[in-house]
């Protein structure tokens, strides 16, 4: 279990055994993260998933309360590629193809609300389970949220990196079938034109955009969810 779930189950116990009543003001999360000794992105991330789940309610400047009425909520997680391929008994590996500070393309710029002439991180990487090709992930990436140094992201996919280090408090996601182009072909092991499974997704944080990608899929691959 990682910290973020450790903490989320204790503070979820609090409130089981009415530590912190319904409909009572929570303390902030800096104070919480304080009394855990975690960042405070860890702290966020265990208060968003009960948020996410209807047991608490969390509003900007007003604090963050124990739901009078928790109801269970729909929820999409952003996973985890290396962990999805690992849990499939397969070996994951990555290449990193392409990383430049590069012009965001106009309509990617539109959808996350961002000005016409600014810069983002462009990241282009292929996945692989168990040595075949898997997705092409194509990423247009904030240099806001990078620590400096930068991680390497030719050795920890920036899927991975955000998930454990970036907390969002938005996003959309879109599913789609598309025709391969001649890179992605190649890339993919397939045919030009083949049919892809693509999923983009773009998120936010602190109302600032953090990333816009493009996850193409072999053909072949499945989604399995449970209701």
């Amino acid at each position: 279990m990682t910290a973020w779930e450790t903490i989320r189950e204790e503070l979820l116990r609090r409130i089981r055994a009415r530590d912190w009543l319904p409909g009572a003001t929570i303390p902030g999360e800096e104070a919480l993260a304080i009394e855990f000794g975690v960042a405070r992105a860890t702290m966020n991330r265990a208060l968003r998933d009960l948020a996410d789940a209807g047991v608490l309610e969390r509003r900007r400047k007003a604090g963050t309360r124990v739901a009078l009425h928790p109801a269970r909520r729909a929820r999409f997680d952003i996973p985890v590629i290396r962990l999805e391929v690992e849990a499939g008994g397969k070996v994951h590996g990555l290449r990193l193809l392409h990383q430049a500070l590069e012009p965001v393309p106009a309509d990617i710029a539109f959808r996350l609300r961002l000005p016409a002439d600014c810069r983002f991180w462009h990241l282009q990487t292929l996945h692989l389970a168990d040595s075949a090709p898997l997705m092409v992930e194509d990423r247009w990436l904030s240099p806001h949220v990078l620590p400096d140094p930068a991680p390497d992201f030719a050795k920890v996919s920036v899927n991975e990196w955000l998930v454990g280090n970036v907390p969002l408090d938005t996003g959309s996601i879109d599913f789609t079938a598309a025709n391969a182009t001649e890179a992605e072909a190649a890339l993919l092991g397939t045919t030009p034109g083949a049919a892809l499974f693509v999923v983009e997704r773009m998120t936010w944080t602190d109302e600032q955009a953090v990333t816009h990608v493009r996850l193409a899929y072999a053909p072949g691959y499945r989604v399995h969810t449970l209701l």
